[in-house]
């Protein structure tokens, strides 16, 4: 398939990121806040959740080809890829190898982790997966929710899991879902992730409205992104949705702990994001960068969606059997669905001290009224407020110490002469250096 032609007005996309789902919204658990699994409903009754070897190797070859970069990543999902079977990631790789082409190929697999066995660690190990493992905490917040068919609890099969990974020495980050209750223990959650060897953490927050009159229309409980409300648009959220002010305090919580002792040695996706935005390096996160629309879902019979968490009717982007990747991502309609997250920002948020930072997060989110009562406000916004509020002063000493080309975990010494961490005054320009460099603050972190 030849690779259409870029837009005369519109610079060519050289990389994208496709967020794969080759058993579609199937899944062996049945966690209470999963928004994918009643994606079900939007197909047949008939209709087999299994990518065909057509659909596969189509995708595959176009992925790899269409990308103008040396290093192509692949990304699977679910519902419960491990589904599937190893020998039909197996099939996977031998497509990779022979399509190619010179380039890198890397592989991550997002996994609940219970299906996990040596089989699996073997060829996750062999074939340098990255392997995402679901998991919300110690046993009883984990269990709260992430339950399977028969409402039975699943933290000792992710642990076993989890212990096949170590096992075969494959490569794993630990993916929490932060709801209503576990906000509760940012403490016991954070202890329990560095206690069970997960070294890079990534912290995802739950907020899902109950479904509106157009979402029950299509068979769905949640309720669809803000722009499909038509109706009935004032609806509260799921009793297991987060209240804002406790998502920035489990945030805040786990930051004074991480800002003392783990920076560089335990990485918070969260934190890191951060840290990139407060040096102007905005993009390494679509919820936390001005615009989208470079991070698709694939689901199992070829769709292509402008989002995984717009898989509605209405973004469909076409089918990867008679359209290339490439020309859907470049579509009008596309580019048109990532720049209404910069241009659809209201103006208290276009206003704001941390826009930097946060740029208004997922429009997912959307569907609060600012004080001033335009439409489109955070659901989060009082939370991540609260947050890089109260980091920017340790933000700030990072900066200058990575402009300094010193690294940024020399932020601890700083700190660890603070008796709290409210916001702190930089020292005066011929003070004392508090990193302890012996130097004067203007020849140091404060140049």
């Amino acid at each position: 398939m030849t690779n259409p032609q870029p837009s005369l007005t519109q610079p060519s996309i050289p990389a994208f990121h496709v967020m794969t789902k080759p058993v579609g919204p199937i899944c062996n658990l049945n966690c209470t806040y999963c928004f994918y699994l009643e994606k079900e409903k939007l197909f047949g009754e008939t209709e087999q959740f299994r990518m065909a070897d057509d659909v596969l190797e189509n995708y595959i070859q176009q992925y790899i080809e269409q990308q103008s970069v040396p290093e192509v990543s692949f990304a699977w999902q679910g519902g419960e890829p491990t589904l599937l079977g190893v020998d039909y990631f197996r099939k996977i790789i031998e497509l990779q190898k022979k399509h190619a082409n010179g380039k890198k190929i890397t592989n991550a697999i997002q996994t609940n982790g219970t299906l996990l066995n040596d089989k699996w660690g073997e060829f996750l190990a062999e074939n340098d997966f990255l392997v995402g493992l679901s998991i919300d905490g110690p046993p009883d917040l984990h269990d709260a929710y992430r339950v399977d068919k028969r409402d039975k609890p699943s933290s000792h099969l992710v642990i076993r899991g989890l212990n096949i990974l170590k096992k075969h020495k494959v490569e794993f980050n630990t993916l929490t879902v932060v709801s209503r209750k576990n906000s509760q223990k940012p403490a016991e959650v954070y202890r329990y992730l560095k206690e069970i060897g997960s070294g890079y953490i990534q912290f995802i927050p739950l907020v899902e409205r109950d479904a509106d009159s157009v979402a029950k229309n299509l068979g769905l409980d949640l309720s669809q992104p803000p722009e499909l409300q038509k109706v009935e648009r004032n609806r509260l959220v799921t009793e297991w949705s987060l209240v804002p002010e406790d998502y920035g305090q489990f945030l805040v919580d786990i930051y004074n702990h991480w800002v003392r002792h783990d920076v560089g040695k335990t990485f918070v996706q969260f934190f890191d994001v951060a840290l990139g935005n407060w040096m102007g390096m905005s993009g390494a996160l679509c919820v936390f960068s001005p615009t989208c629309g470079t991070a698709m879902a694939l689901e199992h019979n070829g769709d292509l969606y402008s989002c995984d968490h717009y898989v509605y009717p209405k973004y469909k982007l076409g089918n990867i059997m008679n359209q290339s990747i490439k020309s859907m991502v470049e579509s009008k309609e596309q580019r048109q669905f990532g720049q209404d997250k910069l241009s659809k920002l209201p103006k208290y948020c276009r206003d704001c001290s941390v826009r930097f930072a946060c740029h208004g997060e997922c429009p997912k989110h959307r569907f609060m009224k600012t004080p001033d009562g335009d439409p489109g406000l955070n659901y989060l916004c009082p939370g991540y407020k609260r947050i890089f509020n109260h980091m920017k002063p340790t933000m700030d000493i990072m900066c200058q110490l990575l402009r300094s080309q010193r690294p940024a975990s020399d932020v601890m010494q700083v700190v660890a002469q603070q008796p709290d961490l409210a916001p702190m005054a930089p020292p005066k320009r011929n003070a004392p250096c508090p990193c302890g460099s012996g130097r004067k603050f203007k020849a140091c972190c404060g140049r």
